[in-house]
């Protein structure tokens, strides 16, 4: 059974940092990419990041460019997405997908398996 396991959100204040992981099982890891979306109370989902294995492509949205980064340790199965100076509007659930389509303008997930999100609250 496949499992992506989202962990490490939580609430921090206006330019705080947060670690969040996403912990894959039940596939070979090393077989898909895995992506970061979020999705904000009342707005739709957006991807975030992805590593493409492939090629080594790094996809960032360009609101997080700067301030957020993601990083894979294949020997957990995990992937990780370093994010500091948070800001309010990034506010969000966060969640991690697998299958995901990574490239250098996108993430995209029409396939992807999906973890059960955590949830990122930063106050102002």
């Amino acid at each position: 059974e496949v499992q992506l396991q989202a962990s490490g959100g939580g609430l921090v204040q206006d330019g705080g940092s947060l670690r969040l992981s996403c912990a894959a099982s039940g596939y070979n890891f090393d077989d898909w990419d895995i992506g970061w979306f979020r999705q904000a109370p009342g707005k739709e989902r957006e991807g975030v990041s992805c590593i493409n294995r492939n090629d080594g492509t790094i996809y960032l949205t360009d609101s997080v460019k700067g301030r957020f980064t993601i990083s894979s340790d294949n020997a957990k199965n995990t992937v990780y997405l370093q994010m500091n100076d948070l800001k309010p509007e990034d506010t969000a659930v966060y969640y991690c997908a697998a299958r995901v389509i990574c490239v250098r303008d996108g993430v995209h997930a029409p396939f992807g398996w999906w973890g059960q999100g955590t949830q990122v609250t930063v106050s102002s």
